[in-house]
């Protein structure tokens, strides 16, 4: 017996692809810290982020989103916390201050792995568009003649490798405008550009 609709799944794939590529809080935060840390430190956002995705997508589609939908102060400590804090992080950077900064004089960022995954991961977890998108997405393309359980395992691990690639592809994109743009004159516009899309997802976070 088959264990996922491979119809619906040569479906879905492009067309998660497609959403997940358009620009929206996490990728831009990707892009933001791609400029400000480098790819290799984005990494560790990623995975937060990755894990919080994982669980949005899982939880819709067994509907534990609806009742969290039901309770909005669930979300209000996380949206209201988490862009505060964000926001705070994008003032630091457009002062060219604090450790996300690029600094030509240190060849290193003293942030902690566990920190940036923690914006990730409540990046990902605290949008209510986020669960509303999965709770619309994902039921057309699960077929109730096959086992629940396999083709949610297959529709999560496709989800997430692309909005891995997709995470990659913008802070790739971030660290080549900081190398582009990485000189003495340049600093603190990378810095300001980096910091004022920080502070934009912040707003966005807490306004969603």
């Amino acid at each position: 017996m088959d264990f996922v609709n491979f119809a619906l799944l040569a479906v879905f794939i492009p067309t998660f692809f497609v959403v997940s590529l358009t620009p929206g809080m996490c990728m831009t935060l990707s892009l933001s810290m791609g400029m400000s840390i480098g790819l290799k430190k984005t990494f560790y956002m990623m995975y937060g982020e990755l894990i919080g995705v994982g669980l949005v997508a899982t939880s819709s589609v067994i509907g534990v989103a609806t009742i969290m939908l039901q309770y909005p102060t669930i979300f209000l400590v996380l949206k209201y916390g988490g862009g505060a804090y964000l926001v705070y992080l994008g003032i630091q950077m457009w002062l060219s201050r604090g450790k996300m900064a690029l600094n030509l004089e240190k060849s290193d960022y003293d942030v902690s792995k566990k920190s940036l995954a923690m914006q990730g991961f409540v990046t990902a977890i605290a949008n209510p568009k986020g669960w509303a998108f999965f709770i619309a997405l994902l039921p057309p393309f699960i077929d109730d003649s096959l086992p629940m359980t396999s083709q949610l395992i297959v529709l999560i691990f496709m989800i997430l490798v692309l909005e891995f690639t997709c995470l990659v592809i913008y802070a790739t994109g971030g660290k080549t405008l900081r190398k582009l743009l990485q000189n003495s004159s340049n600093v603190r516009l990378v810095n300001k550009v980096a910091g004022t899309l920080m502070m934009g997802i912040g707003v966005w976070l807490a306004s969603s």
